[in-house]
């Protein structure tokens, strides 16, 4: 399966809808580092621009693949999928390098876009048909509009219950791996 997935931490909005740099949180790192080698993610690629932001993740998988590495393996195996890049230009030419071609890029957002969905199964058969898939996750208040031009569509938004609607991005991270794996098994 070539599946991809990248944590945008630029361009992303801020609340006022401002192009900014958000900073890296550790447990997203740890949390998509552990749904992405859960579920067969090839890589796990975070987006920062900001040199000591990209140090301070090397300085954590560096812990645990030494001194944590007898406290947790698994921890260390996970984060073996993290691969950090200081633009999304960046993980589209390691991607096209690995590969041979480019992935389909596929956005997603907890509000619904204007550019075309793909659906949940299909993003399913795009991988059981051995095309290399990208999945983008934004941080902040979500992906900015200037990199929309490299997404070729969207997932459509995750819902629950009610009008709240404001996950985590590695909440929403998990949860559409396992819809797409799940999906992805039972072709």
């Amino acid at each position: 399966m070539n599946l991809y997935l990248a944590l945008l931490h630029y361009p992303v909005y801020n609340r006022k809808r401002e192009v900014v740099v958000t900073s890296v949180v550790v447990h997203d790192v740890h949390d998509i580092s552990r749904a992405s080698r859960t579920y067969g993610v090839n890589r796990f690629y975070i987006v920062q621009p900001f040199e000591e932001e990209r140090k301070m993740v090397e300085r954590v998988i560096t812990f645990w693949n030494s001194s944590g590495l007898g406290y947790n393996l698994t921890r260390a195996q996970a984060l073996s999928v993290v691969s950090l890049k200081e633009s999304f230009g960046n993980v589209l030419m390691d991607i096209k390098k690995e590969f041979g071609e480019y992935p389909l890029v596929i956005g997603t957002s907890a509000q619904a876009q204007e550019i075309p969905l793909i659906t949940f199964q299909e993003t399913a058969q795009r991988l059981k048909d051995n095309k290399a898939v990208l999945l983008l996750f934004g941080t902040g208040w979500g992906i900015a509009l200037p990199l929309l031009e490299k997404i070729d569509c969207f997932l459509p938004p995750i819902v629950g219950i009610g009008e709240f609607n404001h996950l985590s991005v590695r909440s929403a991270a998990s949860i559409v791996l396992d819809r797409i794996v799940s999906l992805y098994k039972e072709l």
